[in-house]
């Protein structure tokens, strides 16, 4: 198949998994041909002839549209009765308007590597390769490609630029980091936040992107090393030893913790089908547990930013009421961010000051 195929059926599947108990109401079937169908309308594409024999024709799924604008939001909005109940539950009114930005299309954000570049400079760099990229205001690193563009691998694999959601983009600089300094980035994955440590400490320092996931960490020195942050980033496989061995070793601390991932829908719609919840109270008991004992790695008078891509309160500050209420910290400033507002991934941060014993 050719790059224009490919890319249809790939937005296909994407919308479908999007869209799938609106789809299959305007069907009324769960098979994928019909889901697939109904999508294609949506599209404003024509329907072969012969399809009326296998399904509802096109003029039918069109007529069903103004049905579906009657059902409840869950059908509406195509998600799961559960989690539409949680989202009234723990935000209200607010729920109607990030469930309806979380069912849009995401753009491509990208971060600029100040280590190897400048923001112009990777504009023009892009442009080169026929790449439109544009500045995304109130973020200096960041730049947002245009609706339904994507980046060539080459150029992901370059290192000058990172794809990375504006909303993630605004978590490193709340950390504060400053060069010289030692900063744990406590659940670093493939360390996409710990590069953007590195490059706001200008590569002097230490930033140690841990996690328990090995394979994480060896693409985390892979793109270290793309990024020319290697001398910066060491990636260290975190375990039960690792709290006590790096005991009062941080100056600054990450919890980017493990989560439901609900701000991200936009970017994995399949995720609301997938995610169930007993999963989800299980990431709270994790949420729990990292800022128990991870935080045993921070120094007095240190900074702590916790985080995740979870628009849930239960998830945010309901986490951080709970450390608070143990005295050992004093919170300093949080920052939810809403897709509704920005356009961006929902995340939320908080800054928090370890107090000295």
């Amino acid at each position: 198949m050719g790059k224009r195929d490919r890319s249809f059926i790939a937005e296909t599947v994407f919308e479908v998994a999007r869209w799938r108990r609106a789809l299959g109401f305007l069907v009324e079937s769960e098979e994928t041909t019909a889901l697939c169908a109904a999508q294609w309308v949506r599209m404003g594409f024509e329907l072969p002839d012969w399809w009326v024999y296998h399904g509802r024709s096109a003029d039918e799924i069109k007529a069903r549209e103004e049905e579906l604008s009657q059902q409840p939001r869950a059908v509406r909005e195509s998600i799961p009765d559960w989690l539409d109940e949680l989202g009234v539950l723990e935000l209200g009114s607010a729920w109607d308007a990030e469930l309806a930005a979380l069912n849009q299309r995401a753009p491509v954000f990208l971060r600029v590597n100040t280590l190897r570049t400048t923001r112009p400079e990777a504009i023009a760099w892009l442009a080169s390769f026929n790449v439109v990229a544009s500045e995304v205001p109130n973020l200096p690193d960041a730049l947002v490609l245009a609706a339904g563009k994507a980046l060539p691998k080459a150029l992901r694999l370059d290192g000058r630029v990172e794809i990375q959601d504006a909303g993630s983009q605004m978590i490193a600089p709340l950390v504060a980091p400053l060069p010289g300094e030692r900063i744990i980035d406590a659940c670093s994955g493939a360390g996409g936040k710990s590069l953007h440590l590195a490059a706001l400490m200008k590569n002097e320092g230490r930033v140690f992107g841990m996690d328990i996931d090995v394979k994480k960490l060896v693409e985390l020195e892979r793109r270290a090393k793309r990024a020319g942050a290697h001398r910066c980033v060491k990636a260290k496989e975190i375990t039960a030893a690792t709290a006590v061995d790096f005991a009062e070793v941080a100056d600054r601390l990450l919890i980017d913790a493990p989560c439901s991932g609900l701000g991200t829908l936009k970017r994995q719609p399949d995720l609301k089908w997938r995610l169930k919840p007993a999963q989800l109270e299980r990431l709270r008991g994790i949420q729990r547990e990292l800022l128990e004992n991870y935080t045993a790695m921070l120094k007095p008078g240190g900074r702590l930013v916790y985080a995740t891509c979870s628009i849930l309160p239960s998830e945010n500050r309901a986490a951080m009421d709970r450390l608070l209420e143990g005295g050992g910290f004093t919170l300093l400033e949080e920052h939810p961010v809403s897709p509704a507002a920005t356009g961006f991934d929902g995340f939320y941060a908080a800054a928090l000051k370890k107090c000295a014993p």
